[in-house]
């Protein structure tokens, strides 16, 4: 069960980038950001997101006209894998005399893939001998179990969506196809150095990418305010970040350009960053992670499909933050507890079929003779975090629910 609500703060750490400058037209200020942790930029980005900052060479003019050396060492195209990460770290540049600073431009893939990158150009004793299962190394879960103990090299973060807010999370999530795992590389040493968060960068996200990125944030949000190790100061972000994003997705889905509703949204994602790595998960993302592994799911939509679930799963232990959540998006809302639990519920369900993404396990792909692999494999830290108790017996009736 979560901690009551009533007790005193006990003990708690809380981590976060040391530098986060958020807002529209940040992005002029790349250069000078990155020049306070380097003399060197290293781009780590995502295939289309330079678009987004007006292309290549106008990030390297930004960085060169603050005294940066600009090369780019790596491009994400997709969800990260432990072949990625090997093959940028085995061709890294000496580090030595450089003092380089990791820029990592794109989605949250592209951000883990850095930080990924960062950590182990400092961890390895020969980085250009850095193979697939050097990086299953340092994963939790797998391998050796190798820890982060030196300081990565600094990540400055640019997120060109709202979703994951990875640019204020202190893991990076890798997946390997061949032996079948998505696992974090996780320390504290991992959260970058700056955030740089420009809501007109996510402009050019297609709806589909808006949808699943901002039902991911809004995950993220509610799974770290109930679960088992929840804290004040997480809890405290969600009730700034939560209502506004209930209020601004659907405003954004409608109009693309509604640059409020984007800042929100982006608002929304860096706050639910911190909030997880903070605090922690649950069973959405549980299942989440296992479903990316099983079909490819991209992430934020294996979580849209989760949360409603996630929602009623957890509701009978979770009445009284439910009722809080609710009111904190509508003052109007019932005084009676369960009542407004019940339209909180009702609230995430009608949201994520608003915002068009897959509701159902088999639209994602899922064979009905996977279910029972799927309970078995939905597992880790974020499965440990959710408030009810799942072991993959009580899982596996709820997945064949949503299937």
């Amino acid at each position: 069960m979560p901690p009551s609500p009533d007790a005193g703060p006990a003990r708690y750490d809380f981590l976060a980038p040391s530098s986060i400058l958020f807002g529209a037209g940040r992005l002029a200020e790349l250069g000078e950001v990155a020049a306070r942790f380097g003399r060197e930029a290293w781009l780590v980005t995502g295939s289309r997101s330079l678009e987004a900052c007006g292309g290549e060479s106008a990030v390297a003019a930004l960085l060169r006209a603050a005294g940066l050396d600009v090369a780019r060492v790596g491009t994400c195209m997709g969800e990260p894998t432990v072949a990625d990460v090997a093959g940028i770290v085995s061709t890294l540049p000496r580090i030595e005399g450089r003092a380089p600073v990791v820029v990592a431009i794109g989605g949250g893939a592209t951000i883990d893939l850095a930080k990924a990158v960062a950590a182990l150009a400092t961890n390895l004793a020969s980085p250009l001998e850095c193979d697939d299962d050097t990086v299953a190394d340092h994963l939790e879960g797998v391998g050796r179990g190798l820890q982060i103990g030196r300081p990565p090299l600094p990540v400055v973060a640019v997120p060109t969506t709202a979703g994951t807010g990875a640019e204020a999370t202190r893991n990076a999530v890798i997946s390997c196809p061949r032996r079948r795992f998505k696992k974090s590389m996780r320390s504290p040493l991992l959260v970058p150095r700056a955030a740089l968060v420009d809501p007109i960068l996510t402009a050019s996200c297609p709806r589909g990418v808006t949808a699943a990125s901002g039902l991911d944030a809004i995950t993220q949000l509610i799974e770290s305010f109930v679960c088992r190790f929840r804290a004040p100061l997480p809890r405290a972000l969600v009730l700034d970040a939560l209502p506004r994003a209930v209020a601004a997705l659907p405003k954004v889905l409608a109009d693309p350009r509604d640059l409020d509703a984007r800042a929100a949204m982006s608002h929304a994602a860096l706050l639910s960053g911190m909030a997880l790595t903070n605090s922690g998960l649950g069973m959405a993302h549980g299942v989440a992670a296992a479903l990316g592994i099983e079909c490819g799911t991209p992430h934020g939509v294996a979580c849209a499909v989760m949360l409603p679930v996630a929602v009623a799963v957890n509701r009978r232990v979770c009445q009284d933050d439910f009722a809080v959540l609710e009111r904190a998006i509508d003052p109007e809302a019932p005084r009676d507890d369960g009542a407004a639990a019940d339209g909180f519920v009702r609230r995430v369900e009608h949201l994520c079929a608003a915002a068009g993404t897959p509701r159902r396990l088999a639209e994602v792909g899922l064979s009905r003779d996977r279910l029972t692999w799927l309970a078995e494999n939905s597992g880790g830290a974020s499965m440990r975090g959710n408030p009810v108790s799942l072991d993959p017996q009580t899982l596996l009736p709820i997945l064949e629910r949503v299937w």
